[in-house]
């Protein structure tokens, strides 16, 4: 439910805060007074396109913010837990128009994309009018609704399922045999090329390891008597160690009588000894490491250059021959196993494509029924809006061979506005006036199923009075008590009935130099009045503030 609407730097409109209380809220003013502004800058909120137009002269930007309280297991909130935003209870969606043209998009102050906000503001408010894009005139909508009113999103959801489940056996069977197709091609190379790196058995990284240790033994080939005369010198016969300990010993003897000369020179000469050792033992670590058999490197050469010989037949690094042994032989497989494979995977195919149609043509039954209780209750709302003469009809057409994951169904709402006229679709039969008021007759049919929790009707009553006037008026009310509604009105019928009056006016500033729009909620005097002047025009008579009382006593008997 939207529960603030806040604009700053809108044309003609500076700041501005609008509070709006559940039930029918009604917007009123004179023609000028700013309506259209307000209502382009609230489509602007919800994701509408962007103007820079609508920023207020001698401004940089223009800012909208709307905010909803909304339930958790609102759709709304899903779009936001699939975008990865935060739901906390309360949305807030604020839009940015820039003087050059961009726009900027938010939600819980965290930025978005225009589509995103786009399809959270068509879950929050539906917004009708004559001309506004956002009407429940799109076609593609039809089928929702539809399904909606008749209880069948579990039937809808369970299709869509078997639909998808269809798409993976026949994407199944498809790639399967493809697969075939193109192992049978290439047959006999196939066979000769699995067979050929199956016996050379490449292994993933063998080529960084075989050069690696390559390297090695080449470089050792190279320092090994190095490192031998130096282990020589260091741990062979000619090493000073042997020399180092017997001087030790003799100096520990003679140590006993003067410790203090001698204790240094032995912990010094010890060190020499352990670091000689040390020595010692890293030079035969090296010496090993260097003691390979020529005939292990004549065979790590002949292997790397057999894999790199693989590696230039099948245009493949090195590293990827494994994984192309293994592609080969699964191709191989595929040759003298696929039909069988692909006679169970055209068996599950078939199966999917049953349990599918099977479920589709029962959901296109269920809608056809469907479609003849909806016609039945809307045209039962037609009558009351002076539309007597016309019939409204859902038309429910079922291709097999066009099958989708909502069915096979193409929904569409039609009306014949007078006997013997050729009926055709909703938007392209009925003029301005009578759409609004079939739009008026479905919504307050469909209110409690497949609504936005927020709906706004721009002047739906142009062109009517009286008695017409008031039936929009009534049923506006009934909506009113399932649904948040909003509507802009210049009928005193409708305004009678709101649980909340907003009065839009235009203000004179800076002695006359700038206007600004201004929208103010009227108490019940106020409200007498406006209705009043709506009844009577620029000069408000006795006998316009005593209808206006009996409109008002009326809405509320």
């Amino acid at each position: 439910m939207l529960a603030r609407l806040s604009i700053r730097d809108i044309v003609l409109i500076e700041r501005l805060d609008i509070e709006f209380a559940p039930g029918l809220a009604v917007l009123t003013g004179e023609t000028g007074a700013g309506k259209s502004i307000l209502l382009d800058a609230f489509a602007l909120a919800l994701g509408g396109r962007g103007d820079a137009g609508l920023v207020r002269h001698g401004a940089e930007q223009g800012q909208v913010t709307a905010v909803f309280d909304i339930p958790k297991n609102h759709p709304a909130a899903k779009i936001l837990a699939e975008n990865g935003l935060d739901d906390t209870g309360e949305m807030i969606l604020r839009r940015v128009q820039l003087a050059d043209g961009r726009t900027r998009a938010f939600i819980n102050d965290q930025a978005i994309s225009v589509q995103t906000l786009k399809g959270v503001g068509a879950a929050l408010v539906e917004i009708h009018g004559q001309h506004d894009e956002r009407a429940l005139v799109d076609a593609a909508t039809h089928r929702r609704l539809l399904d909606a009113f008749a209880g069948l999103e579990k039937d809808v959801s369970a299709v869509e399922a078997l639909w998808d489940a269809r798409r993976t056996a026949n994407t199944a069977l498809e790639e399967h045999r493809a697969g075939m197709e193109r192992a049978a091609r290439e047959a006999d190379y196939l066979r000769h090329a699995s067979d050929e790196l199956k016996q050379l058995a490449p292994k993933d990284g063998e080529e960084t390891l075989l050069a690696s240790r390559r390297t090695t033994m080449m470089q050792g080939e190279k320092i090994a008597s190095d490192l031998r005369e130096a282990q020589e010198a260091v741990g062979g016969h000619h090493s000073p160690v042997a020399s180092l300990s017997a001087a030790v010993r003799r100096l520990e003897r003679r140590g006993v009588n003067s410790p203090a000369l001698v204790e240094p020179a032995v912990r010094a000469i010890d060190i020499a000894i352990n670091a000689l050792e040390e020595a010692d033992q890293h030079l035969q670590a090296a010496l090993a490491a260097t003691d390979f058999d020529p005939s292990e490197l004549e065979r790590i050469e002949e292997r790397l250059f057999a894999l790199r010989a693989a590696s230039r037949k099948y245009s493949t690094p090195v590293d990827g021959l494994a994984a192309l042994a293994a592609r080969y032989a699964a191709d191989v497989v595929l040759i003298d196993a696929g039909a069988s494979r692909l006679k169970k995977l055209e068996q599950a195919a078939i199966e999917a494509d049953a349990r599918y149609a099977a479920a589709a043509k029962k959901l296109s039954m269920a809608r056809q029924k469907s479609a003849e209780k909806l016609n039945k209750a809307v045209n039962a709302e037609l009558a009351p809006l002076k539309l007597e003469r016309a019939k409204f009809m859902t038309q429910v057409e079922t291709d097999e061979a066009a099958p989708g994951p909502q069915g096979f169904d193409r929904v569409e709402f039609w009306v014949q506005t007078n006997p013997g006229t050729k009926p055709g679709p909703l938007m392209k039969v009925a003029s301005g006036g009578e759409l609004s008021r079939f739009l008026l007759a479905l919504k307050v049919v469909l209110s409690d199923r497949g609504s936005a929790p927020t709906l706004v009707f721009d002047e739906i009553d142009t062109g009517v009075g009286g008695a017409v006037a008031d039936a929009i008026g009534g049923r506006l009310a009934r909506l009113a008590g399932k649904v948040q509604v909003m509507a802009v009105t210049h009928a005193p019928q409708v305004a009678a009935r709101a649980d909340q009056h907003l009065l839009i006016s235009k203000d004179a500033l800076d002695k006359g130099k700038r206007v600004a729009t201004r929208v103010n909620a009227l108490a019940a005097d106020h409200r007498r009045e406006e209705i009043a002047r709506m009844l009577a025009g620029a000069e408000i008579t006795a006998e316009a503030r005593a209808a206006a009382d009996r409109l008002l006593k009326a809405a509320t008997a």
